[in-house]
């Protein structure tokens, strides 16, 4: 049993139940925003994300998420096997924009922002969040110049060539408040 549902009011779901869910890709990646975390209690980092993907991949369910490589976060998710996605309702959009603009490097997100920091399932997850995806890094790769076939959203995106690195993590567990 995972600390989400034993001391925070969580209800541990399948992955597939997110279809019951109502789960809106559209809405919760791009007008909620999320926040993409990695790390456990020797060391977390967390940014807040708008960009992103949620489907079925390989016959599974899957969220891709994208990270550039100057991000403090990406230090992180690279050394774990497992990463969360966690989304909130509206009352935490303040904390997120912070977590957005504001690097781990530089200062400590939870002591700023008052989000509470939970370690389960070998992963770092939000006392705040209302929906937590723990995901198994799956597949890793950099988006490159070369893959664009519509050339204006690279130049629109990477002027400067700091390409995201995609992560595709297999959904294993859902947590819902």
């Amino acid at each position: 049993m995972s600390i989400l549902t034993e001391k925070y009011g969580f209800k541990e779901l399948e992955p597939s139940a997110l279809v019951e869910k109502d789960f809106n890709p559209f809405k919760k990646i791009d007008k909620e925003w999320f926040l993409v975390t990695a790390g456990d209690e020797n060391g977390w980092n967390t940014m807040t994300a708008s960009w992103g993907f949620a489907g079925i991949m390989w016959g599974r369910q899957t969220f891709t998420t994208v990270i550039r490589p100057q991000r403090h976060t990406k230090v992180f998710i690279d050394k774990a096997d497992t990463f969360t996605i966690c989304f909130f309702d509206e009352s935490e959009r303040k904390a997120l924009a912070f977590c957005g603009s504001h690097s781990g490097r530089d200062c400590n997100k939870a002591e700023e922002t008052g989000l509470v920091p939970v370690f389960t399932d070998g992963t770092t997850a939000f006392e705040q969040a209302k929906l937590v995806l723990v995901c198994e890094k799956a597949y890793v790769q950099q988006m490159n110049a070369e893959s664009f076939i519509n050339k204006d959203i690279c130049e629109a995106n990477y002027a400067s060539g700091d390409f995201h690195y995609q992560y595709i993590g297999v959904i294993k567990k859902v947590y819902v408040k």
